[in-house]
């Protein structure tokens, strides 16, 4: 197998980053309600910092499958959107050091993906991994969102009440990153905010709220959230709007809120315990059917 260290470019002048906290979202999978990205945006926004390290996205993209754009004016082409995989070294609040790897997922060579960042992760100390996504379900915005945790270890999450006894879904790279990081022996976790599935396609930047708050819990970090708060405040409004204008929209709401209330009242927890939940295949078919309604993407 050819060697991870070719797989990227380091910034030989970043020291070692004892304690930091790697934070990594890859757009091409499932992200409902752009949570991740909105996330991603966010850190980024609100924190600056350099690449410090950047991956060959010539081995590890399939360019005809995704076609980055380009910009035609007038007799030739005058931009060319270069597709850039990279990780940049941030500080939080409290000027702890953090690290956001972000960019298109890997069509190609996945665990020599994961095995580069598990270098990355070695060469600068990082404590501990998390990935951020937004998945669909059938919940009503009206209520707060809930998300599902995992970990290669239980007590990372132990905060955090269980969604799904045993399912099989679609990969993705973020997940094996996380897997293969567990077996070597370093702590890794995940969060997945809980998007109502009418506005899975939408913008929703209350699920990226979740997703902050997940991930100060899980590693200590300090993300200051007001303009995520003041964009999920807009949303709302805009939502409840439309939901108000449209009697099919708010008989799907309010059946929802029943179904949610029942299941919250007898269990305290979202499908789990004895009430109803989707099984494996269900949850593995709207995870495909998400996939395929993204623009861009090719399903076998």
């Amino acid at each position: 197998m050819t060697d991870a260290d070719e797989l990227y470019v380091v910034d030989s002048d970043v020291p070692v980053l004892d304690g930091a906290v790697l934070l990594y979202h890859l757009d091409g999978y499932v992200d409902a309600g752009n949570a991740g990205e909105l996330l991603t945006e966010h850190l980024t926004e609100t924190f600056d910092g350099p690449v410090v390290a950047r991956f060959d996205v010539d081995r590890l993209i399939d360019y005809r499958s995704r076609r980055p754009a380009m910009t035609w004016d007038g007799d030739g082409w005058a931009d060319y959107q270069v597709p850039e995989l990279t990780v940049r070294l941030l500080h939080d609040g409290d000027e702890t050091p953090m690290l956001l790897l972000t960019g298109p997922e890997p069509d190609r060579e996945w665990e020599l993906f994961a095995e580069a960042v598990r270098r990355l992760v070695e060469r600068w100390k990082v404590r501990l991994s998390v990935q951020f996504q937004g998945i669909p379900m059938a919940v009503p915005h009206t209520r707060p969102l809930g998300v599902t945790a995992h970990a290669t270890r239980t007590e990372l999450v132990r905060q955090f009440s269980p969604t799904f006894n045993r399912a099989q879904v679609p990969g993705s790279a973020e997940a094996l990153v996380e897997f293969r990081l567990g077996q070597a022996g370093h702590d890794a976790a995940g969060f997945a905010a809980h998007v109502p599935h009418y506005l899975s396609q939408s913008r929703y930047p209350a699920a990226a709220l979740t997703l902050v708050d997940a991930v100060q819990k899980v590693s200590g970090l300090q993300l200051p959230d007001d303009a995520l708060r003041e964009a999920a405040r807009r949303a709302e409004v805009e939502v409840n709007r439309q939901v108000e204008d449209s009697d099919e929209a708010a008989n799907v709401v309010h059946s929802l809120e029943e179904q949610y209330d029942a299941f919250t009242s007898s269990d305290d927890n979202l499908l789990v315990g004895d009430t109803e939940m989707p099984t494996g295949d269900e949850l593995a078919t709207e995870f495909e059917r998400f996939l395929a309604q993204q623009p861009g993407t090719e399903q076998d």
